[in-house]
């Protein structure tokens, strides 16, 4: 971990106001996933995006964006998300989404191939296509028209649009991660 968590009590009141405006966010959307240490300081992306504020907060405010107006299924954004992890090894972006997808109905043997890296038998048509584009971004290809195609007669083209832009916030944020080496809570000492 190149970047420690930032304990509230030591930030000044505008990053302070965006640690609590994260917190409450995840409280809602993160449920069982550990997303602050002890001193109630964030963990995973977040660290980075508060110590450096000028580049972390119009990056999360894009997020923000992804979660606010989703349309995709949960599974097809969390097949998504973890296709993206798993090419990334990301840890924490796994951990975060294991959890997630197992609590969407994500069957444990699908979690497990596509945070592997592999396509898993059993997705459907949504949720395979989705793999297919993250699979097809994340090798730094360009969607092929088949492919693209698929996506937009299965999700529609605003859903297309929708799942790009969420590979895309994904990539940003296993890169944030590895870049700063972020550990997942297990290996955190939580």
């Amino acid at each position: 971990m190149r970047l420690q968590p930032l304990p509230p009590d030591t930030l000044s009141p505008n990053l302070r106001y965006v640690h609590n405006e994260i917190a409450n966010l995840i409280t809602k959307s993160q449920g069982p996933v550990v997303m602050m240490d002890a001193q109630g300081a964030l963990l995973g992306p977040f660290p980075p995006m508060l110590h450096f504020p000028q580049f972390g907060v119009p990056a999360l405010a894009f997020l923000r964006s992804l979660d606010n107006n989703a349309t995709l299924p949960k599974t097809v954004r969390e097949v998504a998300i973890l296709t993206v992890g798993g090419a990334f090894g990301s840890r924490f972006e796994l951990y975060a989404h294991e959890i997630m997808a197992a609590a969407f109905g994500l069957s444990s043997p699908i979690i497990a191939t596509l945070a592997a890296g592999g396509r898993p038998e059993g997705l459907n048509e949504q949720e395979a296509i989705a793999h297919d584009v993250a699979s097809a971004l994340v090798k730094g290809h360009i969607v092929p028209a088949s492919t693209y195609n698929l996506a937009v007669k299965l999700l529609g083209q605003n859903g297309a649009g929708e799942l790009i832009f969420l590979i895309s916030g994904y990539c940003l944020i296993s890169m944030v991660l590895n870049g700063f080496d972020m550990p997942a809570p297990e290996n955190n000492g939580i």
